[in-house]
């Protein structure tokens, strides 16, 4: 079995949760996750099975899609409600006006300082591990970009909003930031990933899916091919040669590739066919040496 799998996660389950189900269900062990998700979240978490997790890396970047809600008043010491309250504001005297033009501040390449419970590592422990014990670390801000935000609605003390953003981004440390600004405080009080990449929300399959057609023996039916996948990250290259002809070679000129019509060419990884139309791997063009190179086959 390999390919990718569109996972509706549940709340209540962490990333590595749901990778450990997912090899007692499937019954292998070779599998990997596209992007953490809080434990509390729901939405869209890639699955990466057998041979697919190779590509884990093409995928890493890939700009994300949330929908939030944001509770005005209350601030946690994990941006969310799962923590400890920490402080609490009367938030009555904030208008829709007010909240919109906070919005605005954070569309476009911001900083964001990672919160504290969270996975990123320092000194080779996770930051949560601290958090726990009560230590408090200190944190570069990170440079992430913010590409829309949409207020769906406004219910004075919670709003709804939707985020488009890039990879690294932290909603809850966004709400948070919000409700400082708002002067009133906020924590993040439910989070859905719509997106990630090209895997949408309409598009995934529950835990429960899976297991039923893991039953009926129709794993094909949830697994997404690699080469599909791919092709909703990075744009295709056509090699004038079969496939057994181009594995003798490992550098070639741009020249003799066929890119999409109209493409601007430049340093980046694309998908590889055959002069068959057959797909065999990911190469990466280099501008300055006027050539592509293999970078991954798939075979």
């Amino acid at each position: 079995m390999e390919g990718i799998i569109n996972l509706l996660k549940p709340p209540g389950m962490t990333s590595h949760d749901v990778v450990a189900y997912l090899r007692r269900v499937l019954k292998i062990k070779r599998i990997g996750h596209g992007g953490t998700l809080d434990p509390g979240a729901c939405g869209v978490i890639p699955i990466f099975i057998g041979k697919a997790t190779r590509a884990l890396e093409y995928f890493e970047n890939c700009d994300k899609e949330y929908i939030a809600e944001i509770t005005l008043g209350k601030t946690y010491d994990t941006g969310d409600n799962f923590g400890t309250l920490l402080e609490e504001k009367d938030p009555s005297n904030v208008t829709i006006e007010d909240f919109k033009r906070v919005l605005l501040k954070y569309v476009g390449e911001i900083e964001q300082v990672p919160p504290m419970f969270s996975a990123v590592k320092i000194q080779g422990k996770k930051l949560y591990e601290y958090a726990r014990k009560g230590i408090v670390i200190d944190r570069k801000p990170r440079k992430i970009n913010i590409y829309n935000i949409t207020l769906l609605d406004f219910n004075n003390p919670k709003a709804r909003i939707k985020i488009h953003c890039s990879k690294g981004t932290y909603i809850r440390t966004l709400c948070e930031d919000i409700g400082r600004d708002l002067g009133c405080g906020a924590h993040m009080s439910l989070l859905i990933r719509t997106r990630s990449g090209p895997f949408l929300i309409e598009e995934s399959f529950t835990i429960r899916e899976i297991e039923e057609y893991s039953e009926l023996n129709r794993n094909g039916y949830f697994l997404i091919t690699l080469e599909k996948a791919l092709q909703g990250i990075l744009k295709k290259v056509v090699l004038p040669y079969t496939k057994e002809k181009a594995l003798k070679r490992n550098t070639i000129p741009l020249k003799e590739l066929f890119f999409e019509k109209n493409l601007e060419i430049k340093d980046d990884y694309y998908i590889l066919y055959d002069a068959n139309n057959n797909f065999f791997g990911v190469g990466k063009v280099e501008i300055k040496n006027n050539s592509l190179k293999f970078h991954k086959i798939f075979i």
